[in-house]
């Protein structure tokens, strides 16, 4: 007992002629420092994304009107949002929209922009100039590509009605007028402005990919078809995974677009989620149920990022 209580004023009191620091210290201050790099963004993640999403939830099981913000009275009536959202078949509706408008943007927003990526991966006269142009779709705001491609369809006076009439080809079609013919349309428009997005990433992603790969491929004989589907596609899945996944999260929300276009019409044939949510809450004021239907596009975002996380870990290991 003796021999430990002398010995450790005595090693302090070296550290303190050698100049030597404490070790605890040191520790100390090294996690206050890391604390002081990361305290900023939890900062910000807490109040610009946890409480509004936790503010979201609370308010789905809220009677949350107009009046509430006046007197802050908002009882909670259970589930009854939830059985009343879940009832009403225009949800159902909005549900199968939002999941074919979101599979026919990204098999057509990837395809094309993977093929695009592909092609100005050679090197050609104007490619850059090329490349560049067709960046300018991404480049401008939804709304503004919304509103433009709302008067080209326009079915008595768009532009392409009268390129199709001139060319003997009709010429009437109601591309945004029709129950048929409106997600479609909308579908269309979208995968137009997403195409620069998706051949941008992937022609970076090929511009990572070694040229020996492809010499060696072309010593072997190998043919354009088998080179790209076993060497292009395989060294590109990290970016593919990448650009699908982000493709999703902008998608599946997608709200600015189809109220330009169709403001969810005709007859609620473009009603998505994204637009479902708006219609709730800002023109039938009910935010109780506008807030079950943004807790379903977080919940299914959610899935969609553990199964990436999962596919990710399962390729790593």
């Amino acid at each position: 007992m003796t021999t430990s209580t002398v010995t450790v004023p005595a090693a302090a009191t070296a550290r303190k002629r050698t100049g030597t620091p404490d070790p605890r210290r040191v520790r100390l201050r090294g996690r206050l420092a890391q604390w002081g790099f990361v305290a900023p963004a939890v900062l910000f993640m807490l109040l610009f994304f946890g409480y509004p999403l936790v503010r979201n939830v609370v308010m789905s099981f809220q009677h949350y009107t107009p009046k509430t913000f006046f007197t802050g009275d908002a009882p909670f009536n259970g589930v009854d949002n939830w059985s009343k959202v879940f009832q009403d078949a225009l949800f159902g509706k909005a549900l199968w929209h939002t999941m074919l408008f979101t599979a026919g943007s990204l098999l057509g927003q990837f395809c094309i922009g993977l093929a695009l990526a592909v092609f100005f991966h050679r090197r050609f006269p104007l490619g850059g100039v090329l490349r560049s142009l067709i960046l300018l779709p991404w480049l401008v705001p939804m709304v503004v590509s919304g509103v433009v491609w709302r008067r080209m369809l326009d079915q008595d006076t768009g532009v392409l009605n009268s390129f199709l009439g001139a060319l003997g080809l009709g010429g009437h079609t109601p591309w945004l007028t029709s129950p048929g013919m409106a997600l479609l349309s909308a579908v269309l428009v979208n995968i137009w402005i997403g195409i620069p997005f998706n051949m941008v990433i992937l022609y970076g992603g090929l511009q990572e990919i070694p040229t020996e790969l492809y010499e060696a491929a072309s010593l072997d004989g190998a043919s354009a078809w088998r080179t790209f589907r076993s060497i292009t596609l395989p060294m590109l899945r990290p970016v593919i995974t990448v650009v699908l996944v982000l493709g999703f999260m902008s998608t599946v929300k997608i709200l600015d677009l189809i109220l330009a276009l169709t403001d969810g019409g005709p007859a609620d044939a473009t009603q998505t989620l994204g637009t479902l949510t708006y219609q709730q809450s800002f023109v039938q004021l009910d935010f109780g149920a506008g807030a079950v239907v943004g807790n379903v596009l977080i919940l299914i975002s959610a899935v969609f990022a553990v199964f990436y996380l999962r596919a990710n870990r399962t390729e790593g290991k």
